[in-house]
């Protein structure tokens, strides 16, 4: 039987996060269960009832125990009997925030911590005059996500850094950020997640149209203000290029607003399928993922929509920015820009699609660096072999497990 895991996410799961089902599925000598506090209805990746416990599902008083869990490290029996009854090694928490939230998990079964940064909670800068109160007030009142969870994070990042056993950074750029925020450095190692090759491969016989295609939330570190306004200017010399944006988020009416005013052809095609991208990154020109640093210092770890259209395919127009350029190698497999230059987006965009041959090659070499460096699978035996040196600190011996 193979050892359990706990991959631990407050909410059970966000549609933007399919990296993680992704890892998981790759797992070979583990067993990954998902662990939270709040199921999602999402239909994009249903994940097996078996393989989940969530607590909104343990008891009818959710929003209490939540609050006790959140504010005050109180875990309800049940779920800590169910998870208990899992035998779990380790526990492997995404993002900063639910590494602060698995520790009382981890400190209560006596299990090694591991937590992944990907981007806003190695970034991001937080005011904390919104204080946590020592008391709750009102039990039953819903957790105000925007102001507490960062403010919680900023609190216990210090413990955090104390306590995990180890800490993964998504990019070289995220580990450097986290070295600087007092992260030990001998804690921290880098492991792209990296894509599933077998499922990201283009059929050929599609032929491609002149689509400009952009995959991601619709928030302000997605730079797609930026993008649509560069598309404004393609489309002057090239009426004939429809931009499709897939994802939501909180600008979605305000770049519907401005593609209204500005583009001739656009789609806002809202939340996709796995599926539903794959097949627009098959007969798309280009993918656009003009990334830029949020006002609170946001800045991404490294998009995984990027790799997924390298190994489309698809060439990229991106940014200099936070871990992007160890995916793209500037006019080898893509175009970089710098942060919100608009004009030099447009330009690049145009000469991709202008140039067939310029975007084959760069479709071969986007494929190779992610065959190199961020195939899911070889990845996903490195990502094993952490677990096992940790488990052999523990005294476990996998030997012994099966």
């Amino acid at each position: 039987m193979q050892p359990s895991v706990v991959i631990f996410r407050d909410q059970i799961l966000p549609y933007s996060e399919t990296f993680i089902p992704a890892q998981v599925n790759h797992f070979r000598r583990y067993q990954g269960f998902y662990v939270g506090t709040t199921t999602l209805s999402d239909d994009c990746f249903p994940l097996p009832d078996d393989r989940k416990i969530v607590l909104d599902q343990c008891t009818k008083r959710h929003k209490l125990w939540k609050n006790l869990y959140m504010r005050l490290g109180i875990v309800h029996p049940r779920w800590l009997s169910q998870i208990k009854s899992l035998a779990p090694r380790l526990i492997h928490a995404h993002l900063g925030i639910d590494g602060v939230l698995a520790m009382p998990l981890a400190k209560q079964l006596k299990i090694p911590l591991v937590v992944t940064f990907h981007g806003y909670y190695a970034t991001a800068e937080v005011d904390l005059a919104y204080g946590i109160p020592a008391q709750l007030t009102g039990l039953t009142a819903l957790i105000h996500r925007d102001r507490f969870y960062p403010t919680l994070f900023y609190r216990q990042r210090s413990r955090l850094f104390r306590t995990a056993d180890q800490i993964i950074a998504v990019s070289q750029f995220i580990r450097d950020r986290l070295i600087k925020r007092g992260c030990p450095p001998e804690k921290i190692q880098v492991h792209y997640i990296g894509v599933d090759l077998k499922q990201l491969t283009p059929d050929l016989r599609v032929v491609r149209q002149p689509t400009v295609l952009f995959v991601g939330r619709l928030i302000e570190k997605k730079g797609c203000e930026y993008l649509i306004r560069a598309m404004a200017e393609v489309q002057i010399e090239r009426p004939d290029c429809e931009l499709v944006l897939i994802g939501e988020g909180t600008q979605r009416s305000a770049l519907e607003a401005l593609a209204a005013n500005s583009l001739k052809s656009y789609r806002f095609l809202g939340v996709q399928s796995p599926e539903k991208v794959r097949s627009w990154m098959n007969q798309a020109a280009v993918l656009a993922a003009p990334s830029v640093t949020g006002k609170q210092g946001n800045s991404e770890g490294l998009p995984m929509v990027i790799l997924e259209a390298q190994a489309m395919g698809l060439p990229v127009v991106s940014s200099w920015h936070a871990g992007i350029p160890e995916a793209v190698e500037h006019e080898k497999s893509g175009f970089l820009t710098l942060e919100r230059d608009t004009q030099a987006i447009a330009a690049y965009l145009l000469t991709l699609l202008e140039n067939e041959e310029l975007r084959k090659t760069m479709a071969i070499q986007g494929r190779k660096k992610v065959e190199c460096q961020f195939d899911v699978c070889k990845n996903t035996k490195t990502l094993e072999a952490l677990y096992d040196h940790l488990n052999h600190k523990k005294g476990w011996q996998l030997s012994s497990l099966f």
